[in-house]
């Protein structure tokens, strides 16, 4: 982890919506300056069970969000790219960290002050309808793992994770920055086990898998075993 500097936020080019609705309301952050961070590669960015101190906003690279299991068995709910706002189920419901965020590659955040946001969510409606609507979309997210990790067997929910995949890197052909065992754990199943299904959807003329380059061959045969379960 490096604290690069404090970041004047009318210099930046990547802007977050916190800011952009301050625009509209004629607020500053006024010596609650965002501090800009940057974190390497397989770097925490928040742990769970730690203290919130900051409502956090991914600028560059990517990070899983996941929940640390008994023994190392974790559970990935959702990845993420930019924009996208770190700490914000935190931010409404509890004082700790719930899950925990790693970076996949190098990536770069904004931390805000947590207390000042508050304030801010409170007075500014602009600010609530924005972090509102990041709120539902993280939230969705986890209701979708939830439904698809009790109702699905293990086909079905590699299956899933391949086709939220190819959403999330929006193309039928992309290459992995998670590894098998992490794929496993978007699905709740062991690395051995991803493996062997993958094995399988390769020779069943599903997909194409070379490395960490996936094609999705046949889209609507994959969707099919999703749904099924």
């Amino acid at each position: 982890m490096k604290v690069t500097r404090e970041v004047s936020c009318e210099n930046c080019s990547k802007k977050c919506d916190i800011y952009e609705a301050m625009l509209l309301t004629g607020r500053s952050f006024s010596g609650a300056e965002p501090i800009q961070v940057q974190f390497r590669k397989h770097e925490r960015i928040c742990k769970q069970g730690d203290g919130v101190t900051h409502a956090i906003y991914l600028v560059e690279g990517t990070a899983k969000l996941y929940i640390e299991g008994i023994n190392g068995h974790n559970i990935i709910l959702y990845l993420m790219k930019p924009p996208a706002y770190i700490g914000l189920l935190s931010f409404f419901e509890s004082i700790h960290y719930t899950y925990s965020v790693t970076a996949i590659e190098d990536s770069k955040v904004c931390m805000v002050d947590l207390n000042f946001l508050k304030q801010l969510y409170l007075e500014n409606h602009e600010v609530l309808l924005r972090l509102n609507k990041a709120f539902g979309k993280s939230v969705a997210l986890i209701m979708n793992k939830i439904i698809c990790l009790n109702q699905k067997n293990i086909r079905g929910r590699i299956a899933e994770s391949l086709l939220y995949l190819s959403g999330f890197y929006g193309s039928e052909e992309y290459s992995l920055s998670i590894t098998r065992k992490e794929l496993g754990e978007m699905s709740a199943i062991s690395e051995e086990n991803t493996v062997r299904l993958l094995t399988e959807l390769k020779k069943e003329g599903i997909i194409k898998i070379d490395g960490r380059d996936v094609v999705i061959k046949d889209k609507m045969l994959l969707r099919k075993i999703s749904e099924l379960g």
